[in-house]
């Protein structure tokens, strides 16, 4: 296996959540066309966490870059979230239980 990039997005949703699923979707979406994608994951109750998969740093970086995914993030630091945190991360290895 080929190393590859997690991004760790945790967050916690403020009081005014509206249009965010929608964009939350929509941002899914967006991700699965852009090159170097990989796979995403997420969960949320009250803490939220997603994690995305990238093949590269520079795919992260021009994901970060994109103009739609730009008006996100203004969104979410201005309305939809009070407190997140990214994290990078390489992963050398990986493996799983399936019965």
């Amino acid at each position: 296996m080929k190393p590859y990039y997690a991004v760790i997005f945790t967050s916690l949703l403020s009081n005014n959540t509206e249009g965010y699923q929608e964009m939350a979707i929509k941002m899914e979406t967006l991700a699965k066309k852009q090159p170097g994608y990989l796979g995403f994951e997420s969960a949320r109750e009250d803490l939220g966490i997603t994690i995305s998969y990238w093949e590269s740093l520079e795919d992260i970086k021009n994901w970060k870059q994109n103009l739609e995914h730009l008006e996100a993030q203004h969104l979410g630091r201005n309305q939809w979230y009070r407190w997140y945190r990214t994290r990078i991360c390489r992963v050398e290895r990986e493996y799983e239980f399936e019965p």
